[in-house]
């Protein structure tokens, strides 16, 4: 019995060991499998990489091995390789009856400066001018100004060999700033730039008037403004102060601007208020841009609903309204009006397009010409939950942010309140600040006018009533600005985490709704098969 147990044991063993052998064939295989992948993954995503790194080291390393005039040398190449090639110069060259028709308008130009071109009249005209620039380049253009003279001594002083001038009653119709290419008013954007640049060339020492002049030189690309800024230099050349050569221009420059730097020509500090001013427009410009910002969303979303919804309407629909046609479906409920929709928009689109956009322009032009119901619309908005909250911060925002400007330069309360009240747009506010003027007419308070209004927060009025109290109103009115313009900010945060999932769930809501509607009639087709 023990040998056969014995015998049993050993050809288990061998059986077993035969099984391990078999096994062993799949687990290397296996094993050589993921280790062959290792390697092939270790060299893609490490040895290749290491191996160019080593590589490019080395031949960073031999080129900083070189000696420093070979150094210079390539950097050299590499400038002059990567260099904006500089344009030839155009030679301009014109006819011999050319040059002299040009000369002939030359003395006939001379014989009139000597006698009516001297005339200088009392108001601004528009000139026509004909002149060859340094490049040798004959050029038009027109310019403001109270004499031909005047503009002749202009154009020479700036490098120009003049052959005509002339102005005309049409060219005061077409070009003054009053015009039909008359000086447009300066973005808030273009205006941050350009007194910006003006304050810094100030502070390099300088002149205004060469400061002037070089940005009349980058506003190249504008005709309008170039011909605004020309009008600008030449008034400065004539000893007209910086503030009367801005408000020459019509609407291009915004009447606070223009009375700050009154008030700083008087005081002596226009660099400051070049500064105050930039960063008082970059203030604004922001908020603009988070209105802006919050509004873009939602009317995309609008859009592209509306989009979506016309479609479906003119489309998909009708596909459908022909089968239950054909087959007999009972169309009833909303099924009915979303095909009645349907019809109506697929033939008379043109007539409701054309119905919107005259409701729309309407809208538009009563709300900017018709005073009434421009404050009948702001007050009822102004009464709306959280769309007068958005009107109230950005207007107390502007409101106090300008009032500060404006008593910090110096510049005097009435003429403030005056300039306030242009600067807004609101019919409320500017009833507020008219309000506002006439109590100082009569001694009382600024703060007066801002007791008891709805438009105006408490914390605001006590905030003014402090400042009249401390005899710092410009600092009170500064810390009123910063404090609602964070409500405005976050409110409009706020409010753009609120419109995103509304729309989305509206867009949802009314395509679903259609989609019911449509898909409805089939299961009365159903039955009727059934």
């Amino acid at each position: 019995m023990p040998e056969m147990t014995n015998t049993i044991n050993t050809k288990n063993q061998n059986s077993n060991n035969k099984i391990v052998e078999i096994l062993k064939i799949p687990i290397m295989i296996i094993y050589n499998i993921f280790y062959f992948a290792f390697l092939g993954i270790k060299t893609v995503f490490f040895d290749f990489w290491v191996g160019l790194y080593n590589k490019t080291s080395y031949q960073v390393d031999k080129t900083y091995r070189k000696t420093k005039e070979h150094i210079l040398d390539e950097e050299e190449r590499i400038y002059e390789r990567t260099k904006r090639k500089s344009k030839k110069e155009k030679v301009y060259k014109y006819s011999a009856k050319t040059l002299a028709k040009l000369e002939e308008q030359k003395k006939l130009l001379l014989l009139d400066l000597q006698t009516a071109g001297a005339t200088r009249s009392k108001v601004p005209h528009v000139y026509y001018y004909k002149a060859k620039d340094n490049s040798g380049k004959i050029i038009t253009g027109t310019m403001n100004g109270y004499s031909k003279l005047d503009v002749n001594s202009y154009l020479l002083n700036e490098g120009y060999d003049v052959y005509v001038i002339k102005t005309t009653p049409f060219y005061d119709f077409v070009y003054s700033k009053s015009g039909l290419f008359g000086n447009k008013r300066m973005s808030t954007k273009d205006l941050i730039f350009w007194l910006t640049q003006l304050s810094t060339y100030i502070k390099a020492g300088i002149t205004l008037s060469e400061a002037v002049k070089i940005l009349t030189n980058q506003m190249k690309g504008n005709k309008s403004r170039l011909n605004a800024f020309k009008a600008i230099s030449y008034e400065l050349t004539l000893g007209e102060s910086f503030s009367n050569a801005l408000a020459k221009q019509g609407n291009m420059f915004p009447p606070l601007l223009i009375n700050m730097i009154k008030a700083a020509e008087a005081s002596g500090t226009l660099i400051e208020t070049l500064d105050d001013m930039s960063n008082y427009y970059s203030e604004i410009y922001e908020t603009r841009k988070q209105m802006v910002s919050a509004m873009t969303y939602p009317a995309i979303v609008m859009v592209f609903s509306i989009g979506v919804i016309t479609f479906i309407l003119i489309y998909v629909v009708p596909q459908f309204t022909e089968i239950y046609q054909k087959n007999g479906a009972e169309i009833a409920g909303i099924t009915r009006i979303v095909i009645s929709a349907s019809t109506f928009l697929k033939g008379q689109w043109y007539i409701i397009l054309i119905v919107v956009a005259a409701i729309i322009i309407g809208i538009v032009m009563l709300y900017k010409y018709v005073k009434a119901i421009r404050t009948s619309m702001q007050i009822f908005l102004m009464h709306l939950p959280i769309i007068k909250d958005i009107i109230i911060y950005n207007e107390m925002t502007i409101f106090s942010k300008t009032f500060a400007s404006l008593l910090r330069n110096n510049v005097f309360i009435t003429d403030s309140m005056d300039i306030l009240s242009k600067i807004t747009n609101n019919e409320i506010y500017r009833a507020i600040l008219y309000k506002t003027i006439n109590n100082i007419i009569k001694g009382e308070k600024i703060s007066e006018a801002f007791k008891d209004h709805w438009a105006v927060p408490d914390v605001a009025y006590y905030m003014i009533v402090t400042g009249e109290s401390t005899g710092d109103l410009a600092t009170m009115m500064q810390k009123v600005s910063d404090y609602y313009q964070l409500l405005h900010k976050n409110i409009i945060n706020n409010l753009k985490s609120f419109i995103e999932p509304i729309m989305i769930a509206f867009l949802a809501v009314i395509v679903g709704l259609i989609i019911i509607a449509v898909i409805v009639p089939m299961f009365s087709l159903y039955d009727q098969i059934q």
